[in-house]
């Protein structure tokens, strides 16, 4: 019992303050790109899917929202201009916080948008929106404005007192605050396992996982071919099929054991988003596969994200500074090609 107490008194410092915040910041950028990028796309269609043109009716909405008791936005007026004050509001909620401009208001305004959106209409979707309805819920508990956002900069510029300068009072408060950003990010990871465990169990009793040919069906559906000779290649080879198939049930069952391993653990999750991607452009699924690598993001080494953050850095340093050598003149006051003014008084007077 001693032991156990020194161990916790040993790590309250470390719950107190706030941890993992460029994960936090990638999930972020991810989360609300990708539902940006999706609300640009679906910009000529939004009526059809969300507003007043839509097949489901915003009467048919209000009797399922009678028993499920969700919350959206829509529900308050079915008039056009009420449809596009709220889609335009979505749009800026999410380019402001991809960029970390008051994150937490924005976060807050970015969570009611898709949840009144997406309770508009919950036959849309391809599994994707899911995942981005959890994880802007989860956003708002968090600090995910501490690095890479204009929040973070504007901070560098002006920084404010140290909390343990606020007095008591507010230093509580900080410190409650890093503990429920702590919470919120511990959530998100067991999320995204109770994801790739439920559904790669879910694949282990399916007969087509089983015999390793899953992945040749839908290489074969029109919906998901956008490249039908790509599509066609890969699903004629029978070795090709059973390797994807058998491939995905492992690393989907297998990545939660993983876990306990940080080596074997970054190799599956290298793997995993090259999988999402692979996806992406072989099956048309963008967006889910975005909102996948977003949430997959909470699980990236630190070392890595502040290394390319280093590597980045140094880059745009290198090139700033040769932009300015190239506006610099020549010693001299000379411009470089340029023949010298002539000193009045000279030889030539």
């Amino acid at each position: 019992m001693t032991s156990a107490a020194s161990a916790v008194r040993a790590a309250l410092p470390r719950l107190l303050t706030t941890l993992a915040p460029y994960q936090a910041a990638v999930v972020r950028i991810g989360t609300a790109g990708t539902w940006g990028a999706y609300l640009l796309r679906e910009w000529p269609n939004r009526r059809v899917l969300y507003g007043d043109r839509s097949a489901w009716s915003a009467e048919l909405n209000g009797r399922l929202l009678s028993e499920t008791h969700a919350f959206t936005a829509l529900s308050w007026s079915d008039g056009r201009w009420w449809f596009e004050a709220v889609y335009l509001l979505a749009l800026l909620s999410a380019l402001a916080l991809a960029l970390g401009w008051r994150t937490r208001a924005s976060a807050v305004l970015f969570a009611l948008t898709v949840l009144s959106l997406q309770n508009r209409n919950v036959f849309l979707g391809d599994g994707g929106d899911n995942l981005v309805h959890l994880m802007a819920i989860y956003l708002v508990f968090t600090r995910c404005g501490r690095v890479w956002s204009l929040d973070a900069r504007r901070r560098a510029r002006r920084p404010g007192k140290d909390p343990s300068a606020w007095g008591e009072p507010r230093a509580v408060v900080d410190a409650l605050a890093a503990m429920l950003h702590n919470g919120a990010m511990l959530v998100i990871a067991v999320q995204v396992v109770l994801v790739y465990a439920t559904a790669g169990w879910y694949k282990v009793q399916g007969a087509r996982w089983q015999d390793g040919t899953a992945v040749f069906y839908p290489l074969k559906l029109e919906y998901f071919t956008p490249w039908p000779e790509l599509s066609g290649l890969l699903g004629g080879s029978l070795l090709v099929t059973f390797v994807l198939t058998y491939g995905t049930v492992v690393m989907q069952v297998g990545f939660p054991f993983s876990l306990a391993a940080r080596r074997l653990k970054n190799v599956l999750l290298a793997v995993m988003v090259v999988e999402h991607l692979a996806i992406a452009v072989l099956l048309g699924l963008p967006f889910f596969s975005l909102a996948m690598v977003s949430a997959d993001a909470v699980f990236l080494p630190t070392a890595f994200l502040v290394g390319t953050q280093e590597r980045l850095a140094e880059r745009w340093a290198r090139r700033t500074a040769g932009r300015r050598e190239r506006r610099l003149p020549e010693p001299g006051g000379e411009q470089a090609g340029e023949p010298a003014e002539e000193p009045v008084g000279g030889p030539g007077d």
